[in-house]
């Protein structure tokens, strides 16, 4: 499975902006998909996860502010991030678990940078 994100780019605080990440390859092996993000020099952080069946879950630091969702028909999973923030600003890392294994598949990630 290859997953590709798209959606960075420069936002001003307290505006929006939305991340995209499609899958190609065996994508029938796809279950929980989700977003982390990652500030150079620090360890990444878990943002948001949604199921197969659309259930979701949020980091206490983006809850209210961002929604998470997906299109299974399209392989794809997207964040929409609202009121950003400074510290909002990192590498996002779309990620997907295995249905039949152990396994984890990461993008390569889409820089988000939110300044004046």
């Amino acid at each position: 499975v290859q997953l590709a994100e798209s959606g960075g780019g420069l936002v001003q605080p307290g505006g929006s902006l939305r991340l995209s990440c499609v899958a190609s390859g065996a994508t029938f092996r796809i279950g929980t998909m989700g977003w982390y993000r990652q500030v150079p020099g620090k360890e990444r952080e878990y943002v948001a996860t949604i199921t197969v069946d659309g259930s979701t879950d949020y980091a206490d630091s983006v809850k209210e502010r961002f929604t998470i969702s997906r299109d299974n028909a399209k392989n794809s999973v997207y964040l929409q991030g609202d009121s950003l923030k400074p510290e909002d600003t990192a590498v996002y890392y779309c990620h997907a678990r295995d249905l039949y294994i152990s396994s984890l598949w990461w993008g390569k990630g889409t820089l988000v940078t939110v300044s004046s």
